[in-house]
């Protein structure tokens, strides 16, 4: 059976230019900062980014972790939206290993913050009640809401905010580049603001492993710090960097083809009576549909659906997300279209 997997853009398998780079990797101990493909690869992001510095680190999860250790201290405050990936799936990470306070904020459907509420979530530093407020945390795109892109206005009104109340701010940029290709803008300019920045190579770009840290030299060398105490200082790590190098060079462009085949897919279910697509700004390579039929869950039509060859995740009781990749072609969607709707008969 051929298998059609939309649980997400991680199940992507290196692509053979991947293979051979990691093959003829040069490589040398990172922890020493002497393996020269890890530091390609951080001047590489640096650079996309208009950052001065990078840091290559195992996950995204671990990304986000070190740049809030790397720039809050116990007892501080992260302002953070209530669907972040940040805040709803890395384990509450930053109370339990760097014991900071999320102050939360509710995530409008677009994936953005309100700006006012981000506002009136502020501590007054003078109250001794109170945390400090110490940083402000977006995420872009956003996956719970969509896959959403934050728009460039939208992150320099953020980075305007953050710097009137004297906080720093941190972008979850997992899927930064997805964002980047539906909006038409450099990746630079959407965190132009930013006081940190965490990339993944192994969703949309197809690296098997890896993030990049990126922001100013003093936050890398204590963002080296952090990921040190939390196991992510890696050895010869240059034989995964370079399919990271790989991802960066050549499938940026490409993710345009997944946002197309998302479209087309959203169309599709959205045409089907008994489902209803959720909308979105800008269409990347997640998309979100809800089971409207009686007598249908979520997790009923997924498990049929697996059944036909198609893989999809349940979120909740009426909720499926299905996230393109560069494994999925347009005839694969149009396979998918039909086992949904053999499968909601």
């Amino acid at each position: 059976m051929h298998i059609i997997d939309l649980r997400s853009d991680t199940v992507t398998q290196p692509t053979p230019a991947m293979r051979r780079a990691m093959a003829e990797a040069e490589v040398g101990d990172d922890v020493f900062g002497e393996d020269p493909t890890v530091r390609r690869l951080e001047e590489l992001c640096a650079g996309r980014l208009c950052k001065e510095a990078g840091l290559y680190v195992p996950t995204g999860t671990m990304g986000n972790l070190v740049s809030l250790l790397a720039q809050c201290g116990r007892g501080d405050e992260v302002i953070v939206g209530d669907q972040a990936h940040l805040y709803y799936y890395e384990q509450g990470g930053m109370s339990a290993l760097g014991g900071m306070h999320p102050r939360i904020v509710r995530n409008r459907p677009d994936g953005t913050l309100d700006l006012a509420e981000i506002a009136d979530a502020v501590r007054d530093p003078n109250n001794v009640h109170y945390p400090r407020s110490r940083l402000i945390a977006v995420e872009n795109t956003h996956n719970r809401c969509g896959g959403s892109p934050l728009s460039v206005d939208y992150m320099h009104r953020v980075g305007k905010l953050a710097r009137e109340h004297g906080l720093l701010l941190h972008v979850d940029g997992a899927r930064l580049f997805n964002a980047s290709v539906a909006l038409d803008v450099r990746p630079s300019e959407l965190v132009a603001d930013a006081d940190s920045v965490s990339v993944c190579l192994s969703k949309g770009l197809g690296a098997p492993v890896g993030a990049v840290v990126c922001g100013s030299k003093a936050f890398i060398t204590e963002a080296r710090r952090a990921r040190k105490v939390v196991g992510g200082g890696m050895r010869q790590a240059g034989v995964i960097a370079a399919a990271g190098i790989v991802a960066i060079e050549q499938n940026v462009e490409r993710l345009a083809e997944d946002h197309a085949n998302a479209r087309s897919l959203a169309a599709g279910l959205a045409a089907l009576p008994g489902l209803q697509v959720e909308d979105v700004p800008a269409r990347t390579d997640i998309l979100f549909f809800r089971v409207t039929r009686p007598n249908l869950t979520a997790a009923q039509l997924v498990t049929r659906l697996a059944e036909s060859g198609v893989r999809m995740f349940a979120f909740g009781p009426d909720r499926i997300r299905a996230v393109l990749n560069y494994h999925v072609t347009a005839d694969d969607v149009e396979t998918v279209l039909t086992a949904t709707r053999t499968a909601l008969q």
